[in-house]
């Protein structure tokens, strides 16, 4: 804000509560024992409450005791010396789930006293990455097309040839014989797996509600691949339902709770299950000024080893995978399918921390009993 001074008086002062609640970040004042003493628009927006609620309440209330934001709030006060973190992991009952850059500086004429200045993962960086596992479902689609013309076709001599082979070939020589034929009929079996790829037709789409589907899979989950993991939920009922498939949204959830469970292994085991309603949540569609809304937000999380950082860019690439038979293709169907619904999907892993989000687009109730 520019204020214009008379000629020949000083410039009017600004307002310094109104500058920082001009400031689009959060900014958090903690006395010595703390107890908030100060937040700006942007950190009641993020705290979800108003500052006359907010101001005096305890921080570890909000944020819970064990989050490094904590710590790092002690190692200030005893080092009297600004800090910084990036790409935390900031929950908490009240504020879901967030990535944040953290500084916590402390005042110098209050001992004891810091301010928190929390900085969210830019939208361009969390689109650039979403955008990215969209072009790995595409080059997924563009390989399963020619494995499914070019592949398929000479497998089928390979494994005639090998069949007449067997007729006259010595007993020594037929396990041989047998493994040219069992080895064809598993490319064959990985390659109609990838054929579910070449499909770019768009998906029936209906209003679906969600927490039954998420209910749907986390019970086959139970009784088969996962039953010894505890889970937990945490649903907002006041969701409208998603503009989806229903059976591929179960095969996209499906696929991140197997994934969980097989990282996790035998250890202590929980996978947690969250929805929750994100205002302004929206995306641009490339090659096109349209944008669209995702507000609805579904997180699965899970406290297994976390994903190896050699993989962390490639994660939905097809044929990645560390486990030692997987075939990399469950994340893979998982990215396009997403895709395919005009969502988008993000993961964030850190050891004990795997935490996969997914945006997705909402119905419009009134249009949907107009067309029945």
């Amino acid at each position: 804000m520019v204020i214009n001074p008379e000629p020949g008086t000083a410039p009017a002062a600004l307002d310094p509560t109104g500058v920082l609640h001009a400031v689009p970040t959060p900014v958090i004042g903690v006395d010595e024992s703390n107890h908030i003493v100060y937040v700006n628009m942007a950190a009641e927006h993020f705290l979800q409450g108003s500052a006359a609620i907010l101001e005096g309440s305890v921080l570890s209330d909000l944020i819970p005791a064990d989050s490094p934001v904590m710590g790092m709030i002690e190692q200030c006060r005893r080092q009297s010396s600004v800090l910084f973190d990036y790409d935390l992991i900031l929950e908490g009952s009240r504020i879901g789930s967030h990535i944040v850059s953290v500084q916590v500086s402390p005042l110098t004429e209050r001992p004891g006293a810091v301010v928190l200045t929390l900085q969210m993962r830019s939208i361009a960086n969390q689109l650039h990455r979403q955008f990215n596992f969209k072009g790995a479902a595409r080059s997924v689609t563009a390989m399963a097309a020619m494995l499914a013309h070019e592949v398929k076709n000479p497998l089928s001599g390979i494994k005639g040839a090998a069949q007449l082979l067997e007729q006259n070939a010595l007993e020594a020589d037929r396990p041989l014989t047998k493994l040219i034929c069992d080895e064809t009929d598993r490319i064959c079996g990985l390659v109609d797996r990838m054929e579910v790829f070449s499909d770019d037709r768009p998906i029936e789409r209906s209003p679906v509600n969600i927490h039954e589907v998420l209910d749907h899979c986390r019970k086959i989950a139970e009784s088969g691949f996962s039953s010894r993991i505890r889970y937990h939920e945490r649903y907002d009922p006041s969701l409208p339902p998603v503009l989806g498939n229903r059976d591929i949204l179960v095969q996209i959830f499906l696929n991140l709770l197997k994934n969980a469970a097989e990282a996790i292994g035998n250890e202590d085991g929980e996978i947690h299950l969250s929805t929750a309603y994100r205002h302004g949540m929206r995306v641009s569609i490339p090659g096109s000024a349209r944008r669209v809304n995702l507000p609805l937000l579904v997180t699965i999380r899970d406290n297994g080893p976390g994903i190896p950082d050699d993989m962390k860019a490639t994660i939905f690439d097809p044929f990645v995978t560390s486990k030692r038979n997987g075939s990399g293709l469950g994340l893979a169907f998982v990215a396009k399918a997403v895709a395919d619904h005009g969502g988008v999907i993000e993961v964030d892993s850190v050891p004990r921390r795997t935490e996969f989000r997914l945006s997705l687009p909402i119905a419009d109730i009134s249009e949907a009993f107009a067309q029945a």
